[in-house]
């Protein structure tokens, strides 16, 4: 019988997404790495400054495990601005969004280690009927969290340069020598122009 753990597994694979969405920040300009790419301002930084703040939230407030390592004044701004969390300021260096995003999966990880599968706190900004919670429950919903997140750095980030993959080295997309980009979308422009003619529509419109 195979011998699982479900809070460790849950961690793992939270890790992982919590990695892969840093790897998409490497390697950009000042520009590109916060630049708004979609048209609800999308943007990579932005990303990584929200989600510290849903770790903060989640593994901290919710647990009476304040965070104290790194300041964070926007939060009082939530009723005036509620994208002020999702970009980053031209003040806010990239050094300092990832560092923050680092020290609040820090402080996650010592709240996740610490407290046990069935754990409760209370999420202060949820529905009275379902803000008490278990630490299970807030695993599952920051892995969730992140990974939504991570499939949007996947695409913005696809998008500003091309680059595309889960993580270096592990990039989990066929081996560009055996595979052509531009061939795979030519046949999938082409596949959806033939369904929307089949179906009467001008494709394109």
């Amino acid at each position: 019988m195979i011998q699982t753990d479900p809070k460790k597994d849950l961690h793992h694979y939270l890790k992982s997404a919590r990695e892969a969405l840093l790897w998409k920040v490497e390697g950009l300009s000042e520009y590109d790495v916060r630049r708004p790419v979609t048209p609800t301002g999308t943007n990579l930084l932005g990303l990584l400054k929200h989600l510290a703040g849903c770790e903060v939230g989640y593994f901290g407030d919710t647990f009476g495990r304040p965070f104290t390592a790194e300041a964070m004044p926007w939060v009082e701004d939530f009723d005036d601005d509620p994208t002020v969390d999702m970009w980053a300021t031209a003040e806010e260096s990239r050094a300092f969004v990832i560092g923050l995003y680092r020290k609040a999966c820090a402080h996650a990880d010592v709240t996740i280690e610490a407290l046990e599968w069935d754990s409760t706190g209370h999420v202060p900004h949820w529905p009275e009927d379902r803000n008490e919670v278990s630490l299970h429950r807030i695993l599952i919903h920051m892995l969730a969290e992140t990974n939504r997140h991570g499939g949007h750095a996947d695409i913005v980030r696809e998008l500003i340069d091309g680059s595309a993959g889960l993580g270096k080295g592990n990039e989990n997309l066929p081996p560009t020598e055996a595979h052509s980009w531009e061939k795979y979308v030519e046949k999938l422009e082409g596949e959806a122009r033939a369904a929307a003619l089949a179906a009467g529509e001008t494709p394109g419109k």
